[in-house]
């Protein structure tokens, strides 16, 4: 029976994303994790620590913007992946 089969690799696919398993807060995820965000390797990853250890907390998820390499069209990819709060 493939059809069982299928429907797992499925799910696990579903679950492996971060909408499905819970928002990453940018606030306290460290470097692997978001680096795992589409459009955010290990170097804005640090950058995004960076800033935060820096300048504070982000306001908002907006206020990436505040990094530098990081614009409006990195911010729209991961608005709904990512939050400032637990």
């Amino acid at each position: 029976m493939k059809f069982p089969r299928v429907m797992g690799a499925l799910l696990g696919a579903l679950l492996a994303f971060p909408a499905f398993a819970g928002l990453i807060n940018i606030n306290t995820a460290d470097a692997d994790t978001l680096s795992g965000l589409p459009g955010i390797g290990p170097a804005k990853a640090a950058a995004i620590i960076q800033y935060r250890e820096t300048n504070g907390p982000f306001a908002n998820v907006e206020a990436l913007t505040n990094v530098k390499g990081i614009g409006d069209k990195l911010v729209a990819a991961v608005r709904d992946l990512v939050t400032t709060s637990e």
